[in-house]
């Protein structure tokens, strides 16, 4: 399916966001409601509301931009085609502001969200959007259910899709947060947080705080570690992105066990 006109849905919806996840519903499983969507979405960081001109909140062109990146991605991986949809990011939101300057990202198996601010440059749009993809194809190729995951598998996603970046767009558009912590730092989270902690599911609060880095956990625990540990795995076997998606996470924490 490739990119959405979300343009034309922002324009037709007067910048509501109910209105424009009232599109969305046939996208999502039976009995989600436009209001469940858009909840949802917000947690991860699609815009409020908006007055004025809604296009204006978005880097220009960056419908043809995504649709571009995206169809050299899907060959490069040999990816599945999902619809992708574009919106603008949440004002007002300091995590977002803070951490990713102002752009953030949503997918799943089988689509993907993406969220910017006006000031995002082309190459922080093609790494947001080589994440995202990066993920659906991982969790297409997998072949195992999101509700299975354990705290493992969701560091190795997020190490995996990051590494990805790395890959295509060059270390200068890595995220901030692969570099939070030196090496030697990463390891011992490894051995003392994320390996004792591997099986822990979803549901489970202290999987987000691991992941997060929550409370006492060292800032981005759980992402840092993914990064470092398939970025570790891919220099020592010669690999790259397109030979790691269906590789089962445990394979890359053998040397710790």
């Amino acid at each position: 399916m490739g990119v959405i006109p979300t343009d034309q849905w922002l324009k037709e919806s007067k910048a509501s966001p109910i209105e424009v996840c009232k599109k969305l519903t046939s996208f999502f499983p039976r009995g989600a409601t436009a209001r469940d969507i858009y909840d949802y979405l917000m947690m991860h960081g699609m815009f409020r509301s908006s007055s004025g001109n809604i296009l204006g909140r978005l880097p220009k062109n960056v419908w043809g931009l995504v649709e571009k990146e995206y169809a050299d991605l899907q060959k490069i991986w040999n990816g599945p085609d999902v619809p992708i949809f574009i919106f603008p990011a949440d004002a007002g939101n300091s995590k977002i502001k803070r951490e990713f300057n102002g752009k953030s990202g949503l997918a799943f198996k089988d689509k993907l969200f993406l969220f910017f601010s006006p000031h995002n440059t082309q190459s922080e749009i093609k790494a947001v959007l080589t994440h995202e993809y990066n993920h659906v194809c991982r969790l297409k190729k997998l072949k195992k259910n999101e509700a299975d995951f354990t705290l493992l598998d969701t560091v190795i996603l997020e190490g995996i899709a990051e590494n990805a970046v790395r890959e295509q767009c060059g270390s200068e558009n890595l995220v901030g947060w692969t570099k939070y912590h030196s090496d030697v730092e990463l390891r011992k989270i490894v051995k003392q947080l994320i390996i004792p902690n591997r099986n822990m599911k979803r549901n489970e609060r202290k999987h987000n705080d691991l992941l997060y880095g929550k409370g006492f956990y060292p800032k981005m625990a759980g992402y840092c570690a993914g990064y470092y540990l398939v970025r570790n795995y891919l220099e020592s076997n010669k690999l790259r992105i397109k030979d790691i998606f269906a590789m089962d996470s445990m394979e890359f924490v053998k040397e710790y066990l």
